[in-house]
């Protein structure tokens, strides 16, 4: 059905002209995978013997190296995921087409209100399709979701941690440079409380080919009309280090 926007006109099925080729992974990666956003904290623990290379996903800006790692004598594999809802889209699509079943997705994120404090983590449960790659995985509609078991296993994880965190509702957007005034106001009216660039994205994508998949961020640089604070979030090692420890518990708990 031809409609005034394109990015309207979905279409379900599910077989595409292009396909994942993944043969040289295909049924090698452990079913359950963490995608870390922070590739200090990869470096780190590969540099530690924590992380083993077994394979690489490749795009124009260089390989993306596929890891495993154990955790209680558990296999997890484990990898970035790209920045950025198109490329991040197309990992997972890879990583699913391999054969992973599982994930919990790591990183940073904006927030949208000074009463977020910097490190703080926080866990999406909806996010607003305001990016292009939701449109080809789902019909068009205000929100994507994660999955509601994986948000769980988070949440007692935390719990089990005594780690505190909030449930939040994220605004996922392309257009980094195009975070308007007006535009925060209505995403702030309609609840979100963040902003970032991938997650109404995996949720699509993840709830299309019938996996499961959350998010776990913590809160990063602020993003209001009085200012623009980078609060040095990129920073944060200890951060990055207990959320990247927190995403492996729980997808073992999964």
């Amino acid at each position: 059905m031809k409609l005034e926007y394109p990015i309207l006109e979905f279409d379900p099925h599910p077989q595409a002209i292009l396909v994942p080729q993944v043969d040289s992974i295909r049924g090698r990666l452990p079913d359950k995978a963490v995608l870390c956003f922070f590739q200090d904290v990869l470096q780190d623990h590969l540099n530690n013997g924590k992380l083993e290379r077994v394979g690489s996903l490749k795009s124009e800006i260089g390989l993306n190296s596929i890891y495993v790692t154990s955790l209680n004598n558990q296999p997890i594999t484990v990898m970035h995921p790209g920045v950025g809802a198109a490329l991040s889209a197309a990992f997972l699509e890879r990583l699913i087409a391999a054969g992973v079943k599982r994930f919990i997705v790591c990183g940073g994120c904006g927030v949208l209100s000074e009463d977020l404090p910097v490190g703080h983590i926080l866990i999406p449960e909806s996010a607003v399709r305001d990016e292009g790659t939701s449109y080809h995985y789902l019909p068009p509609s205000r929100e994507s979701y994660p999955s509601k078991e994986m948000v769980k296993k988070i949440i007692k994880t935390l719990q089990n941690m005594n780690v505190p965190f909030s449930k939040v509702k994220t605004w996922t957007t392309d257009g980094v440079y195009r975070e308007t005034i007006a535009k925060r106001t209505r995403r702030v009216q309609e609840g979100c409380s963040i902003v970032e660039m991938e997650a109404a994205a995996l949720f699509a994508v993840a709830a299309f080919r019938h996996v499961d998949l959350a998010v776990l961020c913590y809160a990063g640089d602020l993003v209001t009309p009085a200012k623009w604070d980078h609060r040095a979030w990129d920073k944060r090692g200890d951060s990055r280090a207990l959320l990247f420890e927190i995403a492996l518990q729980s997808c073992l708990a999964s």
